[in-house]
Parts: C-alpha cells; sequence; structure tokens
C-alpha cells in the first residue's frame, strides 16, 4: 500500500493532578486522517529536535486550545489571570511557523493555531474580543452542550479571489464561533481570506510562502466529516500533503 504522508500535530500540554501531559484533542487526529495522511503528535521539542521533524513532516495541523498564545509575545500584558497560557506550546512552535512556511511544508492552523501564525509572524491579538468595539462577542456559552456551542454562530464572508475562495467555490457560509481572542492586526505580509459580519478577520493566508497554508479562526475539525465546507478544506489540505511529499521525496512506486 502506499505510504501515508506524515502531518505533524504539535500537543499542548496540562498538568492532571500533580503529573504533566502531553495531549492532543482527537477531533484534530480524526481531521487529518480524513485529510488521507497520518497524524503524528509532537510534545515539546528542543531547538535541536525541530531540524529533524521539519525533515519528516508532510504537513503541520495547529490545532485549537483552551490555552492563549501568551501576550508577552505581542508585547502586551496578561489581561484575565485566570484564563489558562501554554507557555512550552508557544516556546516551541512559534519559531516553528516562520521555518515551515519558508520551506513551503504545508500548514492548516485552526483557532489558537491561527492565532499562533499571526504573533509568530509579527501580528497581534485581541485578547477579548468582546470588550472591542465594534466586535461582537464571538464566545460559546460554557454552559450549553459541545453540539450547541460547537453548532452555526454566524455567517463567513468570504474574499473573492483567495485561496479558501478557490478551495470552497462560495462568498459565504456558516460557521461555530468559541474564541475569545482573535487577529487584532494582521502580521506583515497576510492577506486576509474571510470575515466575520463584525469585520473581525476569520481566516489567512500568508501568499508568499511556497507552499498551501491557510489559517482559520472557526473549527472546522468538528464533526467535520459531515460538513461539505469542512470536508473541503482538509481535502485540499490532504492534497497539498501529498504533492509535497511526492515532491520533496519523490512519487511512490505505482502511485
Amino acid at each position: 500500500m502506499p505510504q501515508l504522508p506524515i502531518v505533524l500535530v504539535p500537543a499542548c500540554n496540562r498538568m492532571l493532578g500533580e503529573h504533566p501531559f502531553h495531549i492532543a484533542g482527537r477531533k484534530y487526529v480524526d481531521a487529518v486522517r480524513l485529510a488521507g495522511a497520518l497524524p503524528l503528535v509532537v510534545p515539546r521539542a528542543e531547538p535541536a529536535e525541530v531540524e529533524t521533524l521539519l525533515q519528516i513532516a508532510d504537513g503541520v495541523l495547529l490545532t485549537g486550545s483552551p490555552s492563549n498564545v501568551h501576550p508577552r509575545h505581542f508585547d502586551e500584558d496578561v489581561r484575565d489571570p485566570s484564563l489558562p497560557l501554554d507557555p512550552v506550546r508557544d516556546d516551541w512552535t512559534l519559531p516553528l511557523i516562520p521555518q515551515l512556511l519558508a520551506r513551503g511544508i504545508p500548514l492548516l492552523a485552526i483557532c489558537r493555531g491561527t492565532q499562533e501564525v499571526n504573533v509568530a509572524l509579527g501580528g497581534t491579538l485581541h485578547q477579548a474580543v468582546h470588550e472591542v468595539g465594534p466586535y461582537a462577542d464571538h464566545r460559546a456559552d460554557d454552559a450549553e452542550p459541545a453540539a450547541v456551542q460547537y453548532g452555526p454562530a454566524h455567517v463567513l464572508h468570504v474574499v473573492p479571489g483567495g485561496v479558501l475562495h478557490d478551495i470552497v467555490g462560495r462568498d459565504r457560509f456558516e460557521v461555530n464561533s468559541v474564541h475569545g481572542q482573535a487577529v487584532a492586526s494582521l502580521a506583515p505580509g497576510l492577506r486576509a481570506e474571510a470575515h466575520a459580519p463584525d469585520g473581525l478577520v476569520e481566516a489567512f493566508t500568508q501568499p508568499a510562502a511556497p507552499g498551501f497554508n491557510l489559517c482559520v479562526q472557526w473549527h472546522p475539525e468538528w464533526r467535520a466529516a459531515d460538513n461539505p465546507v469542512s470536508v473541503q478544506i482538509f481535502e485540499a489540505f490532504g492534497r497539498a500533503v501529498r504533492a509535497y511529499r511526492d515532491r520533496v521525496r519523490g512519487p511512490l512506486p505505482g502511485a
């Protein structure tokens, strides 16, 4: 059978009792498989290990997480100390992002992952979108079950002629909304691909990067197989990942 391309999924870091754990949400792992690739969950990586990871990676999926990017990375103090942070993840994923984009390794970033990309490239974030006019409250109600929290929340307006528009072939569609932070200023060189009705950037790309990249603020991985737009996004990512593998490692026998 043809060898599956490998997609790195950086893990989050949590304490369970007094013990530290590396974890990754199953919905992200399942979404990589939906893309036709093999997910490889990666714990904290030391600087000397990053090159090895980049050599084996055919793609990278930066996941969402309850944790936020530490605001020190965009020159702000922590606004709400009660919200979770993950400095261990920040310390290796933020330096990783420019390297994988420069090499053309396909990248799909979701929610926190999207915020990581913007910050890694020099952009800033709103730490509390709901406190910044004219934006709406993009958080979900924690009292509701997950099926409600991740249900359709608002219409997404897609920028014509962009990467996302090419993938989904439509000008608008509904998305979920479960984030408290979001893009404030896009990093230099990034291009908005979609906006919420209030004007908030909901998707962007780095057009100058030689490989596929798409960063989205909503959660296409939620019940992805049942959502036509999500299927289109992950299939596009899968095509890019396989193309990168064939270009860098050569076509597989019989492919």
